[in-house]
């Protein structure tokens, strides 16, 4: 599991990626789609289409991380196509952990 800190901000995409792209090309989406810089420190979560995998992009001091996840049976519980969202630890935890978040979505502003 990862460990967040109360300084992490949790950038959600989402708007389906290729998860083929290297570490470098979702560097390049969190600038170029997301506006934001990837070495910040912050997490930036991203979905493939079919919504059942996930990959998680991370500065870690010295280099990026990647976490990868594929749900055997089921979909994540994304935002609404065309959003972005900024997430708390605990959002983050029940979306990797397969829940359904769509409730908790509707009842949310989307991220600047």
């Amino acid at each position: 599991m990862l460990n967040l800190s109360a300084q992490v901000r949790i950038f959600v995409s989402a708007e389906p990626v290729d998860l083929r792209r290297s570490i470098d090309g979702l560097a390049a989406v969190v600038k170029e789609a997301m506006g934001e810089d990837p070495i910040s420190g912050n997490l930036f979560v991203f979905r493939n289409r079919r919504g059942d995998r996930m990959k998680v992009l991370a500065w870690d001091r010295n280099g990026y991380a990647v976490w990868y996840k594929r749900l055997e049976r089921g979909r994540f519980s994304f935002p609404p196509p065309g959003e972005r969202r900024i997430v708390s630890a605990q959002t983050f935890q029940l979306l990797i952990g397969g829940l359904d978040l769509r409730r908790r979505w509707e009842a949310a502003e989307p991220a600047p």
